[in-house]
């Protein structure tokens, strides 16, 4: 039987499972592959290089699935910003109407999707955000715990107690991200509240994603302890696999009076991660991954992968079941 939850009915999914908004990972092929196998597939919206490019992957993502996707537009710091509302306006016009926001000032884009009916869900790291974000109008939030790739804010709080949290203050529903890759996850998502769970590292490591095979399999070779946190010092922690460049950037954070964005731009360039995801060499550049590695065995298929996590997630539901006993039998 399919888990029903607030996500599965306000999404018209059948599994409580999203795909994070990746960059350089959210793209068609795999979109589609998830939202086939019965989650939310999420374009990440600024992989594509403009508005329009845009337009022809959520065109494309239509040839591949019948079933309801997402766009993903994150809010980065940056002395140009990329061109939001132009990013927002094609995907609207271009039908959708799901949306994953992320970042600093989601006001005027929440606002935006909104005033055109879309379903909003604003990604987070801590409850004071998302009660700003619940105030703002969206219809869910995505709780990011510190096990998150990526950046999991300044404050440091494991899912654990974040996600408690969140179940005390939050009036909306919400889902658990960071550190999710099993039907034992999203089992424990659930008892803390959440209504489904957002997985990132997970699907970069299935037959369609689009990185390159050895890094796949650098994945499923790794551990919870391969990564590292890079822009602790510059207070944009970011958490990322770690390979050589990494530990360089540390270094130089690490060194008497710090170092300044401009010392480890080029070690941390954008188009040298990507290249890693296209050539298969895992020490080119930084390359976002989190500690859920540790639990990353295979490379099944999206479909693969869905079937398991309901299975799994059925029997850890119904294996906690089965530990209450009537209250007489309790007491001998």
């Amino acid at each position: 039987m399919p888990i029903e939850t607030k996500l599965t009915k306000l999404l018209g999914i059948r599994v409580p499972v999203v795909q994070g908004g990746m960059q350089w990972v959210g793209v068609p092929k795999l979109v589609a592959a998830v939202s086939n196998a019965g989650g939310l597939g999420v374009i990440t919206a600024l992989t594509q290089p403009s508005p329009d490019a845009l337009r022809k992957a959520i065109q494309e993502t239509r040839t591949l699935t019948k079933n309801n996707f997402g766009v993903n537009i994150t809010l980065l710091p940056s002395i140009t910003p990329p061109d939001y509302e132009g990013y927002a306006r094609a995907a609207v016009e271009e039908g959708v109407r799901i949306f994953e926001t992320a970042g600093n000032n989601p006001g005027p884009l929440i606002k935006y999707f909104k005033s055109k009916g879309c379903i909003v869900i604003h990604k987070c790291t801590t409850i004071r955000h998302a009660k700003s974000a619940q105030r703002l109008g969206v219809d869910a939030l995505s709780i990011d715990g510190f096990e998150c790739a990526g950046h999991p804010g300044e404050e440091d709080i494991g899912g654990l107690v974040l996600l408690a949290r969140a179940a005390q203050e939050l009036d909306i529903p919400f889902i658990a991200s960071g550190g999710f890759a099993d039907g034992r996850g999203l089992a424990s998502a659930l008892a803390l509240g959440a209504c489904g769970v957002n997985m990132g590292t997970r699907f970069m490591c299935t037959v369609e994603s689009p990185i390159h095979q050895k890094i796949k399999e650098k994945i499923v070779a790794s551990t919870e302890q391969d990564t590292v946190h890079i822009f602790r010092t510059l207070h944009n922690t970011a958490r990322v696999y770690k390979n050589a460049v990494a530990q360089q950037v540390v270094a130089l954070e690490r060194r008497p009076g710090g170092a300044k964005f401009e010392d480890v731009r080029e070690l941390v360039s954008g188009q040298r991660g990507r290249l890693v995801y296209e050539i298969g060499d895992p020490d080119y550049g930084i390359w976002t991954a989190g500690i859920v590695m540790g639990l990353i065995k295979d490379i099944p298929t999206c479909e693969e992968l869905l079937k398991r996590i309901e299975r799994e997630t059925e029997e850890a539901i119904e294996g906690l079941a089965k530990l209450r006993v009537p209250e007489a039998k309790a007491k001998l």
